[in-house]
């Protein structure tokens, strides 16, 4: 049974950094594609990042490009989101999500592709 743990968020002032968690169980992490999601209150949800299997493609939607960086340790079965240069724009719930598929890769506009089991984790930047 897929479990997924998200952590490291909180509340930071603008300009300031966080580095998120995902701690993965249940399926053979290094054979999926895994993606960080968002949702703020009212939006809809949008992709911020995704990465290959074997952490050869990683993408990021527009808004986040420059500021995060994904990242994969297989061994610990993590998942990462390292992210700088938060604006109160970027306040949302983060959710990680692994792909329906083992071996394939969709890009983070492609959320149809990844299911969501965490719990999310809440990101709050002020001003």
């Amino acid at each position: 049974q897929v479990h997924l743990v998200e952590s490291g968020g909180g509340s930071v002032q603008a300009g300031g950094s966080l580095k998120l968690s995902c701690a993965a169980s249940g399926y053979t992490f290094s054979r999926y594609s895994m993606g960080w999601f968002r949702q703020a209150p009212g939006k809809a949800r949008e992709g911020v990042a995704t990465i290959s299997p074997g952490s050869s493609r990683v993408d990021y939607g527009d808004s986040v490009n420059g500021r995060f960086t994904i990242s994969r340790d297989t061994a610990k079965n993590t998942l990462y989101l390292q992210m700088n240069s938060l604006n109160p724009e970027d306040t949302a719930m983060y959710y990680c999500a692994v792909a329906r598929t083992a071996g394939y890769y969709a890009r983070p506009s492609e959320y149809y592709a990844y299911d969501y089991f965490g719990q999310g984790t809440q990101v709050t930047v002020s001003s």
